[in-house]
């Protein structure tokens, strides 16, 4: 199973002052990943709307961005990764968002909700 993780999405499911540093907010989140993926053998991809300023970097999972920064340039970045898939429907997309949900299912792959993706990766 393949996962492509929106991340900013992921990161908002929690009101613990993210906003105040979201580039802390994103190593955090690229944290809990590879620790899940690691345990599970699972192939994370998360995607973010801009480059992490400084870059985080990761062995364990593909920490990857929309070209340009700008409002759902994420989700959009998302279902090009998508359409790029060989099996989509092979792939789990990580959003609450309705709208990239939508556009997910359309391309045959599945959804799951951000809040519970959080607490599964929280506990690993």
């Amino acid at each position: 199973m393949r996962w492509l993780v929106d991340g900013m999405n992921v990161i908002g499911t929690r009101p613990d002052g993210w906003w105040d540093d979201r580039h802390a907010a994103m190593v955090r989140l690229v944290d809990l990943l590879e620790r899940w993926a690691a345990y599970g053998g699972e192939d994370v991809t998360v995607v973010f709307e801009q480059p992490p300023r400084p870059p985080i970097r990761s062995t364990v999972i593909v920490v990857a961005h929309a070209p340009r920064p700008r409002r759902d340039s994420a989700d959009d970045e998302i279902v090009r990764l998508l359409k790029a898939e060989p099996e989509p429907g092979l792939v789990r997309v990580v959003t609450s968002d309705h709208w990239l949900s939508d556009r997910v299912h359309a391309e045959g792959a599945s959804v799951e909700p951000s809040e519970w993706f959080r607490g599964q990766i929280e506990a690993a």
